[in-house]
C-alpha cells in the first residue's frame, strides 16, 4: 500500500500528468470558490433570520439549544469562506475526480500496467452522479460531525475517519467500475472494506494537507488504480500466455 502511494505521489508531477493537474486543481478552486461563498451566506441568513424561525417551528421548550445552535452558527458564518474551502474540500475533489479519473487511471495503467488490458473509460452520466452523491454524503456527515469539532478535540477525529470512509469509496469506485458494472465496483469495494478504508486514510492525510490538497483528485484516483490493480489479482491475460509458453504463473 505504502509503495502504491509512492508511485501515485512521484507521478502527479510528472510531465503527462502536469495538465491534468492543472486543469483539476483550476476546477477545484472554482468550486471551492462557489460553494464556499454560498455557504456563507446559507450560515450569515440562518444566524440572522433562522433561530426564530426554528423556535417557531419547534417550540419554545428548544430555545436554549437553539440559542447555542445560532452561537455556533454565527461562528462559522465569520469564518465564511475559510470554513467553506476547508471542510468542503473532500466534497470538492469528489466532484472533481469524476471528471478527470479516465484521464488519470489511463496514464497510469499505461505506465505501470502496459501489458495488461486497460479499462473502458466511464460515462459522465456514470462518473459525475456517483461524485455528487459522495460530495452530498461528505456534506451531510460534516454537518453532523461539525458540533462535535466545535466543542470537543475529538471532533476533528471524527472528521478524519469519515474523510477516509468517504474519499476510499469513491476514488475506489471510480477505478474499479473502469474494469466492472457499478454493481460489482460495490460489491469488491465491500469485500475488501478493511483494505479500502486504510487506503482512504492515506487519500485524508493528503486532503488535509493546506494547498497541497488541491492535488487529491490525481493523487487519490492514481493511488486507487494501484490499490484496484493489486487487489484484482493476477489478470486473465496475462496467466494465458505465460501458460501456453510453459511459464510458472
Amino acid at each position: 500500500m505504502l509503495d502504491a502511494a509512492v508511485k501515485a505521489l512521484s507521478q502527479i508531477l510528472s510531465p503527462p500528468m502536469r495538465s491534468i493537474l492543472w486543469r483539476s486543481i483550476g476546477l477545484a478552486l472554482v468550486l471551492i470558490t462557489v460553494l464556499a461563498v454560498g455557504l456563507q451566506r446559507l450560515l450569515s441568513w440562518f444566524a440572522v433570520n433562522g433561530e426564530a424561525w426554528l423556535e417557531a417551528l419547534l417550540g419554545p421548550s428548544f430555545h436554549a439549544s437553539i440559542n447555542i445552535l445560532a452561537w455556533i452558527v454565527s461562528i462559522a458564518a465569520g469564518l465564511g469562506i475559510v470554513l467553506g474551502g476547508i471542510f468542503l474540500m473532500p466534497a470538492i475533489t469528489s466532484l472533481v475526480a469524476s471528471v478527470f479519473v479516465d484521464e488519470v487511471a489511463e496514464h497510469v495503467e499505461r505506465e505501470h500496467y502496459p501489458a495488461e488490458q486497460p479499462g473502458t473509460a466511464l460515462p459522465l452520466g456514470v462518473a459525475i452522479p456517483d461524485g455528487i452523491k459522495t460530495a452530498l454524503l461528505t456534506v451531510l456527515v460534516y454537518l453532523i460531525a461539525l458540533p462535535f469539532v466545535l466543542f470537543l478535540g475529538a471532533g476533528f477525529l471524527i472528521f478524519f475517519i469519515a474523510t477516509a470512509w468517504l474519499l476510499g469509496r469513491e476514488y475506489f469506485q471510480l477505478a474499479a467500475m473502469r474494469f466492472r458494472s457499478p454493481a460489482e465496483a460495490r460489491a469488491m469495494r465491500k469485500h475488501h472494506a478493511a483494505t479500502v478504508f486504510t487506503a482512504g486514510l492515506f487519500i485524508a492525510a493528503f486532503v488535509s494537507i493546506p494547498i497541497v490538497n488541491l492535488a487529491t483528485p490525481v493523487f487519490g484516483m492514481a493511488f486507487m488504480v494501484h490499490m484496484h490493480k493489486r487487489l484484482s489479482g493476477p489478470r486473465p491475460e496475462l496467466i494465458e500466455p505465460a501458460r501456453k509458453a510453459g511459464v510458472p504463473v
